[in-house]
């Protein structure tokens, strides 16, 4: 975004509020590790636990994680029975919410205030908004991406995560998953495109490149050394989802989330940023004065 041949890194935490489990890995993960801002989930099981930790934390930076797809809604399900159930959980299928998005003005009427909500609940916080992203990726839909764009101008949203990830070989991975994830780079591409050209004429700041996509559950010390090896020049974002020994991981990928956190706070991977000089910055350092 910046042209900038400087490396620069966002190193991120998903999820946090989600569970006491992923609460306790963001605080070690930023005050004994090289986390420097996490994205959070209001209204979910843990988010006052989450607010309290971020409260003591100055050093950490807080986002918006908006929430639309495996979660539970802000507001009640009276107020937006299309996109929830009676308990108030996200309807699942995400390619089908895109679509009656985009296509209903009933539903969208619903999404706008259920992600007004979610921007004055993190209001109420007393935090300030570093960032705003959404769970799954699902900002990458244009309708979803319009919205927090004009409801967060009314919030300070000033910055944006790209979640374009560049190619690259990695280790362990199958011919079958090098194959599938070249398709799911074909098939996203141009939703980032379109992402970057409408960030960039909001004049939205955003990170250049992230890693995380391809990688989910598996961000171990290795992964990390690898990505930190080959950092590519600009403003890079790593994002992981990270939680406490004997829990299961939040980002759905398996056991990885204790691996995440052990990476998290490897003083080898310390040692590998201030080796080559790399500096941690939250998305707040992209924005101009």
């Amino acid at each position: 975004m910046n042209g900038s041949r400087r490396k620069r890194i966002i190193i991120t935490a998903d999820d946090f509020g989600l569970n006491p489990a992923v609460n306790e890995a963001v605080e070690r993960a930023c005050t004994q590790g090289i986390l420097t801002t996490t994205s959070l989930m209001v209204g979910q099981a843990a988010s006052e636990d989450a607010v309290e930790r971020a409260t003591r934390l100055s050093q950490l930076k807080v986002g918006l994680h908006v929430a639309l797809t495996d979660a539970r809604s802000v507001l009640p399900p009276t107020e937006i029975p299309d996109l929830v159930d009676a308990r108030g959980l996200f309807r699942p299928g995400m390619a089908l919410a895109g679509v009656r998005f985009f296509f209903l003005p009933r539903v969208r009427r619903q999404l706008a205030a259920e992600i007004l909500a979610q921007f004055n609940l993190f209001a109420a916080t007393g935090l300030q908004l570093d960032h705003v992203n959404a769970h799954k990726h699902f900002h990458l839909h244009p309708t979803v991406l319009n919205l927090i764009l004009e409801i967060g101008r009314d919030f300070g949203l000033r910055a944006v995560r790209l979640p374009r990830e560049p190619l690259r070989a990695e280790r362990g991975v199958p011919l079958g998953g090098v194959v599938a994830r070249l398709g799911g780079t074909a098939f996203l591409s141009p939703w980032v495109t379109l992402m970057k050209a409408r960030l960039e004429r909001a004049k939205i700041a955003h990170n250049d490149s992230i890693f995380g996509l391809s990688a989910t559950g598996r961000m171990d010390e290795t992964e990390l050394l690898a990505i930190l090896a080959a950092l590519p020049n600009g403003v890079t974002e790593i994002y992981l989802h990270p939680a406490v020994p004997g829990t299961a991981n939040p980002g759905g990928a398996g056991d990885g989330s204790q691996t995440e956190l052990a990476a998290l706070t490897s003083p080898r991977v310390r040692a590998a940023l201030e080796r080559d000089g790399i500096e941690r910055i939250a998305f707040n350092d992209l924005v101009v004065p």
